[in-house]
């Protein structure tokens, strides 16, 4: 059981994205198989297994997950940005962000991003992993605080809408990996990304 209510924590499925590049709605995939959950189910289900309760984060189409609380955008157009703070703005606390396109993403991994998260420094503001080869900071995988909610306010009313350029690097407490151990955090965003994705599954 990886829960832990001893710091509450609400994870947030990112789902608004357009899906413009896959060419259709790429929450409905099915990439473990067709008998297998779709990628916005996955995703949910993730973080139940580390969180203290799951909503979805979405533009003005409600998510076909049902039993999930559906936190819209209340600024159309912002990307991830415009999610995150909505949902910080709800949550009054921290929240555990993850994007719904990571079919390789697992519970271990989010675990240890939490238990990372528990022995932040005084003054974070986002917990992230950092992709040690390339300096890349895995934004749709971290734990933002309530009190980075300002941060993501501004950056709305800037129209900067680059999530990495909303939390300072002071602010950020990172975790690093390396290329080899990169699998759990590749994304579906294309056609041949799907093929890809079910073809690694086919070989595992």
């Amino acid at each position: 059981m990886y829960k832990d209510d001893s710091e509450r924590l609400t994870g947030i499925v990112l789902a608004g994205g357009l899906s413009s590049r896959m060419g259709h709605d790429k929450t409905r995939l099915h990439v473990h198989g067709d008998s297998e959950p779709d990628l916005l189910v996955y995703t949910c289900k993730l973080l139940e297994s580390v969180c203290s309760e799951v909503w979805i984060s979405s533009r003005d189409v409600k998510p076909h997950a049902d039993g999930y609380l559906w936190v819209k955008d209340e600024v159309e157009g912002t990307g991830p940005i415009g999610g995150i703070m909505t949902s910080l703005r709800a949550a009054q606390g921290p929240v555990l962000v993850l994007s719904c396109d990571l079919p390789f993403m697992d519970t271990p991994l989010l675990q240890k991003l939490i238990d990372f998260w528990k022995a932040r420094p005084e003054g974070t503001l986002q917990t992230t992993f950092l992709q040690k080869e390339t300096g890349f900071i895995e934004a749709l995988v971290s734990i933002y605080e309530f009190e980075a909610l300002p941060l993501f306010e501004r950056a709305v009313d800037l129209g900067i809408y680059k999530l990495s350029r909303v939390i300072p690097e002071e602010h950020q407490h990172r975790l690093s990996y390396s290329q080899q151990e990169s699998l759990p955090f590749f994304n579906v965003n294309y056609p041949a990304d799907l093929e890809m994705a079910r073809r690694i599954i086919a070989a595992i």
